[in-house]
């Protein structure tokens, strides 16, 4: 019996590979377990083979004081079909503020290669339009713009629409073949808020958010209407579950353990004090992140409750959308006070005599916490093990990469998980994960406060310095190989071509990759911050890298292979194919 299972589980996976090799890169993380990798060979990075402008606004966007330099924007994933097609997000409208996001106009554009351009065969533009931005009170929700994104399927692509309401456009020209409402009438206050995911059986997936509409008050300082995760059949049949039905047994009221006040710095004010309780909120759908869907239609989620994103859960559905398991992402993490932290309170310590490695804020075992301006997505690995990066803001907010067993079972967590959704790469029998992995600077070790959390992270804990990776982990989140971004130069591509640069990141720059790709040989593909698309043989060296336009504070971008091997990627509000070119 066990023998059979274990076929059975292959062939499964074995479908779902032949499921969607013909189809390019469909969606986000390119397929609906989100493993982001191809089984063809990618091209070298030689040359900019073509490039097609998506957002007009990034120099008023670059410029806005509320994001302080760079873009705060979440962009779709460019969707490439088996025959070559293009699908791009793209925006109109009117830019006026990241807090007035929603005066912009978002659309979706299918772009066909002519005479080695890309040129536009048809533009649908949506209706939808992004959570609202967040409060300035509390701080909570979100302070960069959400994401909009489609998925392909076969003859179809589903396009985000208002009201979490979904077009289901023909590929061919555009026109709308059904548009799909679980909700009867169409809501104002209800909002798609993230990726659109395609099963292998071409039934979608898309989680959905209702905000109270209160005048004068901030929709996130209240609590949660409503969250659903919503299921579409390949036929039309629509169906819902709650995210509360999802996570029976969440705490609520005033039942979240909240944090220390910052006048009682360094943390935790004594050995075993213990922070007062505040509102959770109810339980809803983690922003900007695409659902999972395992070969046995298991369904992968993140929930979060609404004011306070330290009580956080990886939930499990069954196909039929009833609860199969949830688990607690709270008291996962022993690596904080005298651990990642320093032993000296001065140097962004904890106070003298804390209990080693808990978390500085609470005093407790450290929570993954999932937050509104984070893209992180359940991916589902070979083994049937989920991986889901959660928050963490006392190890420098690099969050932590969180493994699960496919009963839900907490396994394994690696320092590194913040606004990424790694790539798996099989081989020998095994399998490895990819992952930006961004040791920051400029940020205190545990809290905002220059006195006993230092900025100059490396002056502070030089034993756990700035530093910017990609790193391979093992199955089991152990690190295989590194490769470290040391680049000090920031660089313009002027309009005649020619590059100008000046030397100002001493420590090298972030990675700002939110879904990195990987081909057949382990080849890793990921842009980042300097402006540059690289790519990473394994073990570690450097193949090829390519500069694009602009070293920018960027958008946190994902990035394609087509089934040609062409390497789609994108810096500031462009995207870029990047090859060969026949060399």
């Amino acid at each position: 019996m066990m023998r059979r299972k274990v076929l059975t589980w292959f062939a499964v996976l074995l479908a779902l590979a032949v499921a969607v090799s013909a189809q390019g890169w469909p969606q986000w993380g390119r397929t609906s377990i989100h493993n982001g990798s191809v089984s063809i060979s990618g091209q070298p990075a030689h040359k900019i083979l073509a490039q097609v402008v998506y957002d007009p606004f990034t120099a008023q966007e670059n410029v806005d004081p509320l994001c302080g330099g760079g873009l705060c924007i979440h962009y779709q994933t460019p969707l490439l079909d088996d025959d070559g097609d293009v699908y791009l997000e793209f925006k109109t409208g009117t830019y006026t503020s990241l807090a007035t996001w929603n005066t912009q106009i978002w659309n979706e554009q299918r772009l066909t290669w002519e005479d080695g351009a890309l040129v536009q065969v048809w533009a649908f533009q949506s209706d939808w339009k992004p959570i609202p931005y967040g409060s300035l009170v509390t701080g909570n929700g979100p302070a960069w713009e959400p994401v909009f994104h489609a998925a392909l399927d076969d003859d179809y692509i589903y396009v985000p629409g208002f009201g979490g309401t979904v077009y289901k456009l023909r590929k061919e020209d555009g026109s709308v073949a059904a548009h799909i409402n679980p909700f009867g009438t169409v809501d104002p206050n209800t909002y798609l808020s993230g990726p659109i995911t395609v099963d292998p059986q071409g039934n979608i997936y898309y989680v959905t958010i209702k905000l109270q509409n209160i005048a004068n008050v901030n929709p996130w300082d209240v609590d949660v209407v409503n969250s659903w995760l919503v299921k579409v059949t390949e036929n039309g049949q629509i169906s819902k579950v709650t995210y509360a039905a999802l996570t029976r047994g969440a705490p609520g009221g005033n039942g979240c353990l909240g944090i220390f006040d910052t006048s009682t710095l360094p943390w935790p004010p004594s050995p075993d004090a213990v922070p007062p309780n505040v509102t959770c909120g109810g339980q809803r759908a983690a922003m900007n992140s695409a659902p999972a869907v395992g070969p046995d239609g298991t369904i992968y989620v993140g929930s979060v409750a609404h004011l306070w994103s330290r009580e956080a859960y990886m939930v499990a559905v069954n196909p039929d959308l009833t609860p199969k398991w949830h688990i607690s992402l709270r008291d996962r993490f022993l690596d904080g006070c005298n651990v990642l932290l320093p032993a000296d309170p001065t140097n962004g310590g904890c106070r003298a005599g804390s209990h080693v490695g808990f978390d500085p804020a609470q005093n407790r075992p450290g929570a993954g916490r999932i937050i509104e301006d984070g893209t992180s997505s359940p991916v589902v690995a070979p083994d049937g093990s989920v991986f889901l990066g959660a928050y963490t803001r006392y190890n420098y907010a690099q969050g932590h990469l969180m493994k699960f067993s496919v009963n839900g079972t907490y396994l394994a967590g690696y320092p590194f998980g913040w606004d990424d959704t790694p790539a798996i790469y099989q081989h020998d029998g095994t399998y490895s994960l990819l992952s930006k992995d961004n040791h920051y600077g400029g940020v205190g070790s545990y809290c905002n406060d220059d006195t006993w959390c230092p900025p100059n992270r490396t002056a502070s804990n030089p034993a756990y310095p700035e530093a910017y990776y990609m790193t391979q982990l093992s199955s089991n989140l152990v690190p295989e190989w590194q490769y470290q971004n040391t680049n000090t130069l920031s660089c313009t591509r002027n309009p005649d071509g020619s590059i100008t640069c000046v030397s100002d990141h001493p420590f090298g720059f972030e990675w700002c990759i939110n879904a990195p790709a990987v081909d057949r040989n382990g080849v890793l593909y990921a842009n980042s911050e300097d402006g540059n698309v690289y790519e990473i043989r394994q073990g570690g060296g450097l193949r090829d890298k390519l500069f694009l336009q602009l070293a920018v504070g960027a958008p946190y971008t994902p990035i394609a292979v087509a089934d040609d091997g062409k390497v789609y990627t994108e810096n500031f509000g462009t995207m870029f194919v990047v090859g060969s070119g026949g060399d």
